[in-house]
């Protein structure tokens, strides 16, 4: 925690037009825009006449804690939720508009490193992307709210709906790695234990690998298009977990997925195909795509047949559709 200073100060002792000036100070331009930030409004170009959008809002205590995230976690993990979700309908990620609602004990400089995990995240997924506006205000408890636009550029928008019995199941990403490292943060660094920027050290390759995909998570964001391109016939982001998103993509189908075990084996993080169906947070691409039109980037996971008495297979037999349902899920007392 920095110590009080005029050059850190809290939130609660300085003017919201200081925050602000301090976050566009850290904001890159977005190559869609034609007005960016500093009016009632931004302005952002929409080429192919159709905008994509699309909007998530990340609350302290169930989406993250604060002993767990930095401030630039905050702001990369935030950004990269939000692409996710541009790209799973084939567009390109054109612009975000960040809400935030912060205590007012919190460090300035704290603001500027959210500001910051914005930037980068945008720049190194999402290259033209940037924050153009949002709004500021306090509240008890930290909460991240963003809307991410987007452009089809000419291509035809991929829903959830369009799978069809024939068609191949495919997957870019990985599976159970982010709740691989929630399992780290849960086992190892607890809130009020240890703080931020604990040493790493006693863990290794993969267990690094795991904590950082749950803290910063880096979906396949171009092939999102690339797929679109390609022909897929349905798509979606995979943020709640395999078995619950792709039950989700064959209602909206009304079709049945019929997974392969030994394509969930071979994808899954550290072997463990429970949470490879069940672990949240991978932000990977689903899609199905008509036999023989698998572009590079995705592997092939499954298999579309016609509507049974089941959402999910996985080698023909019913899997329950485990995942994150914050309603559901979430424990109060953790």
């Amino acid at each position: 925690m920095a110590s009080a200073s005029d050059d850190d100060p809290r939130i609660g002792d300085i003017s919201e037009g200081r925050v602000l000036r301090a976050i566009l100070a850290r904001t890159a331009p977005a190559s869609h825009t034609v007005l960016g930030p500093g009016d009632d409004a931004a302005v952002i170009a929409a080429p192919s006449a159709s905008v994509v959008a699309t909007a998530d809002t990340l609350v302290e205590g169930p989406d993250f804690r604060l002993a767990w995230s930095s401030g630039y976690d905050l702001g990369w993990k935030s950004a990269a939720v939000n692409l996710s979700d541009i790209a799973a309908m084939g567009a390109v990620p054109t612009a975000l508009l960040v809400s935030l609602a912060v205590p007012s004990d919190t460090r300035l400089s704290f603001v500027e490193a959210m500001a910051d995990g914005f930037r980068e995240c945008c720049a190194e997924l999402a290259p033209g992307c940037s924050v153009v506006g949002g709004d500021l205000t306090v509240s008890e408890l930290l909460v991240i709210a963003v809307t991410a636009l987007g452009d089809l550029d000419g291509r035809t928008v991929v829903t959830r709906a369009g799978a069809r019995p024939g068609d191949v199941v495919a997957l870019a990403g990985e599976l159970g790695v982010a709740a691989a490292g929630l399992g780290l943060l849960f086992a190892r660094f607890r809130d009020g234990t240890t703080p931020v920027g604990v040493d790493r050290s006693a863990l290794d390759a993969a267990q690094q690998r795991a904590l950082d995909r749950q803290l910063r998570p880096v979906p396949p964001l171009a092939l999102g298009p690339a797929a679109a391109g390609a022909g897929a016939t349905a798509m979606m982001d995979v943020s709640d977990g395999l078995a619950l998103d792709a039950s989700r993509l064959a209602d909206a189908s009304d079709v049945t997925i019929d997974l392969s075990g030994v394509a969930l084996d071979a994808l899954a993080f550290g072997g463990d195909r429970g949470r490879a169906l069940g672990g949240g947070e991978d932000h990977g691409l689903l899609a199905t795509f008509p036999a023989g039109a698998l572009p590079d980037g995705f592997a092939r996971i499954g298999t579309v047949i016609a509507r049974s008495g089941d959402s999910l297979l996985v080698d023909g037999e019913p899997v329950t559709r485990a995942g994150w349902d914050p309603y559901r899920d979430w424990d109060h007392s953790r």
